[in-house]
């Protein structure tokens, strides 16, 4: 859904207009964040014009090079990174910092932004230009990166206690299930990398305020010990998946020591059954009254004697 929201100072409280008629009213100098959620274009060159700025495209947004999605200006910055969603799917979002006023651009809804919001009326004073404003977004953001990736090692744990519980009922869901974390846990550490990346351009920002530079040192050694926790989430779905191969190895040595055992078992009377079944006209037994009986004690004899034997071994 289009929506258009325009943060300004009026005194010592910060008002919302979802308008562009607002401008008309306030000083530039008043103007605090401007937020675009699938604006149309008329709107978005009306605030180009207004601020001097440009405005990015979607397929921009999202073409644009790892390397490039971070410019600065002698008086602008425009950095451009990915939000997740619960769905676990990015969702570009491009910054545009000038004269102390954040534009960001985005085509969903996102609870970082919400949440920030929040911040924004809860402690106006904290918040006197958009350098505060998008400091905050990638606190939160950081904050809800930390969640998902606390969700997922939750869901690791789970699925260890399955296969701990369920260590003879094993199947290609579960090897499916840790594909599944696998891909998560990359998706969340891509998206911390991008989150690092822009942090640590805004730091060298020359003319980024210097009262923000530590909470920006801060946000950085959050996203330091999130890369521990996704490199731990790694290891130990790397050694879920070595447990489920040797699990699975040990079944299928199970089965096929069941086989042979029964092979093994009816190999005596097998061999009993094709010597009595012979054509031969001089076989001693085949006029014998008691040969049939004989012959099928023989051969429980020795599966019997077999059987033994292989319990003596504890082998079955």
């Amino acid at each position: 859904m289009a929506e258009l929201r325009i943060f300004y100072r009026d005194g010592q409280r910060v008002k919302i207009s979802k308008t562009l008629d607002i401008l008309k009213h306030i000083e530039k100098k008043d103007i605090v964040w401007i937020d675009l959620i699938d604006v149309a274009v008329e709107v978005e060159s009306e605030l180009e014009q207004f601020l001097k700025i440009y405005i990015q495209e979607d397929d921009e947004m999202e073409e644009i090079e790892i390397s490039s999605r971070y410019i600065q200006t002698e008086d602008s910055i425009v950095a451009n990174s990915n939000f997740l969603l619960d769905s676990f799917q990015s969702e570009p979002v491009s910054f545009i910092l000038k004269n102390g006023i954040l534009v960001s651009v985005r085509d969903v809804e996102l609870k970082s932004f919400n949440e920030t919001v929040k911040k924004i009326f809860v402690n106006t004073r904290s918040f006197p230009t958009g350098y505060h404003v998008l400091v905050t977004l990638l606190e939160t953001r950081v904050e809800y990166d930390a969640d998902m990736i606390e969700d997922t090692t939750e869901q690791i744990t789970n699925l260890s206690k399955t296969m701990s519980t369920n260590s003879d009922d094993l199947d290609e869901d579960i090897l499916i299930q840790i594909k599944d974390l696998q891909e998560k846990v990359m998706i969340l550490r891509q998206n911390i990398i991008d989150k690092q990346r822009v942090v640590s351009n805004i730091l060298k920002c020359n003319f980024f305020p210097e009262e923000l530079r530590p909470r920006l040192t801060m946000i950085i050694k959050d996203i330091n010990s999130l890369f521990e926790y996704t490199r731990f989430g790694f290891d130990r779905l790397d050694y879920l998946q070595d447990t489920f191969l040797g699990l699975v190895n040990i079944q299928q040595n199970k089965i096929v020591k069941i086989f042979t055992i029964v092979s093994v078992i009816f190999l005596p009377p097998t061999l009993i059954a094709s010597m009595y079944g012979m054509n031969f006209d001089f076989m001693p037994e085949l006029h014998w009254q008691y040969g049939y009986p004989f012959a099928i004690l023989l051969m429980i004899a020795f599966a019997g004697a077999v059987l033994l034997y292989f319990r003596w071994k504890k082998l079955i």
